[in-house]
Formats: C-alpha cells, structure tokens, sequence
C-alpha cells in the first residue's frame, strides 16, 4: 500500500518551508499527503497584508488561498481548524480534530513542528497537541470514529531558529528531485516573500551536509538539496545500518 504521510502544520506556510520536500516526494512516489493547519497564520505570519490594510477575515481569505496553492503543488490535500494564531492555545476540541485526522488518514509517517521554540510559542503548543492526538488516537476506548491507530514514527522538521530550539539533524532527507516543486510550493505563499531565499540557502547547506554524511560513494550531485529532521521514538530495526 502506498504511504501515508500526515503533517500536522502550526501556520498555513510551515508545511511548505520546513516539510514541503517530504511531502513532494511522498507525492511523486504514489503516496498520500495529507496536511492540517491548525491556523491560516493570520495574525503573526500575514504582516503583509496587514500592512495593505486588509481585515482580519481578508486575510485569513487571503492565507487559506495561498496555502491551498501551495497544496496543490505538492500533491497533498489539505485541512484548516481555524484555531486561531498568535496566541494558538491547546484544547481538547483541537485534539480531538487530530485524533480524527489520524484514524483517518492512517499515516505510516507524522510530521510536525519540535516541542520547543522559543520564538514562537504557537510551534510548540502545535507539536504538543499533535503528539497527544497520536496517543488518544491509539487508544480502543477513545470516542472517535475508526479503528485504533497503530503507532506511526513522528519526525519533527526543522525550526526557523534551530539551534535556539534544540534542533539536531538526525535525518538528511535528500529532495532533489522534487525540489523545483517544492520551490513552485514556496513561491505559492507571497504573503511570506522574505522566506523564500531562506529555505533555498537552507536546501543547499543542508544538501551539502547530506552529502558529506553519505559518503562519496553514493554519488549524490554537488546540487543536491535535503531537508533535515528529527526522530522523536526510536527507531525499530534488524539490523544496524
């Protein structure tokens, strides 16, 4: 069966920047990516549009557009709470929104934002909440409709601030091909402009470092472009490798 990838996104650009790679590549192989933001970023990511003077629900309009181009580009579908930002607060309706997201979609692979920001508390209230739905979720008595879920690897993607967050890069996930699809992504989401160059650079470095891990055997290409992840379980394996 093809993979199911779910993303459990703060803002309605974080799933671009930090995973937009991984859901391209979940995509060009015959898998599913599914993608829940939790906020359109209306108030703390859309200073853009507050500046042309536009009204709250005008902008989250304007964010939701945006995002759901950026979808499209990648091949996922994708869901809006309309939790609010700036400040996100965590609750049980939330979660149990979450709870049903996963035994809907079944995911192999959950991707969400690491568990501490210091820049931005939204991050943090996000990746709490979407843990807590992947424990609820595998509980036989929790009230929500579906099978109980079985127990999905969670990788937190890279923050904007990563060595301010605790972030060590324990996957180097190499996205080259899809990464024209992930920049088409990124250049779906305006309101954010100044984010482009950023994630470029930071493909490249991170691709540099993919290569220097793997070896010189593996001839990866001097372009090459990677993301870089966190695993939160351990990994199960036969073998070391």
């Amino acid at each position: 069966m093809p993979d199911s990838l779910l993303v459990v996104s703060a803002h309605a650009g974080d799933f671009v920047w930090r995973a937009g790679g991984a859901i391209a590549l979940t995509t060009s192989r015959g898998g599913r990516a599914t993608v829940v933001c939790l906020t359109y970023g209306e108030r703390g990511e859309s200073a853009r549009a507050w500046r042309e003077g536009h009204t709250l629900d005008e902008v989250k309009a304007i964010r939701r557009d945006e995002a759901e181009k950026a979808a499209r580009e990648l091949g996922a579908h994708i869901e809006f709470l309309d939790a609010g930002d700036y400040p996100l607060r965590p609750s049980d309706e939330i979660t149990d929104r979450l709870v049903r997201a996963y035994r809907e979609t079944r995911p192999t692979v959950v991707v969400t934002h690491p568990p501490h920001d210091p820049y931005n508390a939204d991050h943090p209230a996000a990746a709490r909440m979407a843990l807590e739905a992947r424990i609820l979720a595998q509980a036989a008595g929790y009230p929500a409709p579906g099978d109980p879920l079985g127990a999905p690897p969670v990788f937190f993607f890279e923050p904007h601030q990563p060595e301010q967050s605790g972030f060590v890069p324990q996957v180097l996930l190499d996205i080259t091909p899809v990464f024209e699809t992930k920049t088409k992504a990124m250049h779906a989401l305006p309101a954010q402009q100044h984010m482009w160059d950023y994630y470029t650079d930071l493909a490249t470095r991170r691709g540099v470092q993919l290569r220097r891990n793997a070896g010189p055997n593996l001839g990866f290409p001097t372009d090459t472009r990677a993301e870089a992840y966190m695993r939160y379980y351990p990994q199960v394996a036969t073998e070391l490798a």
